[in-house]
């Protein structure tokens, strides 16, 4: 991926370009954008395959790419994320790991920061699974 590519994604992510001095593969490009979505509530550039999953804290909270789609775009269990801080990432083959730091709050106040990891199966270029860790700070 190129660096202006890679700019891009950062551009208005929510997460400071500072972070992102390396080049990122398209593969971490994508779950980059499903990051972003949850801080802009806007999944436009993000794919996921007809029959995606997402598992929170051994539950299932996603069972389809359109369901997981609409729930970035307009789920009220997204609407008090503030900010993301201290994104890390990883690739080994189809599976993408981040951890990340998320701020959560409601009329700009900041009620909690809880560390996420979560990893992504990716295996063309759209999301097939997402299982994510949550921990409070």
């Amino acid at each position: 991926m190129s660096t202006t590519v890679a700019a891009a994604l950062v551009a208005g992510s929510g997460i400071a370009a500072a972070e992102a001095d390396y080049a990122i593969t398209p593969k971490e490009a994508m779950a980059r954008a499903y990051i972003d979505a949850l801080v802009s509530h806007d999944a436009g550039a993000v794919k996921f395959t007809p029959d995606a999953t997402r598992v929170e804290a051994g539950l299932q909270t996603g069972y389809s790419g359109p369901q997981l789609t609409e729930d970035l775009n307009h789920g009220v269990q997204y609407s008090v994320i503030q900010g993301i801080h201290d994104l890390r990432m990883s690739q080994d083959g189809d599976l993408v790991t981040t951890r990340y730091l998320l701020d959560s709050g409601i009329l700009g106040v900041r009620l909690a920061t809880v560390d996420i990891t979560e990893t992504f199966v990716i295996p063309d270029d759209s999301i097939k699974t997402i299982v994510a860790t949550i921990v409070p700070v």
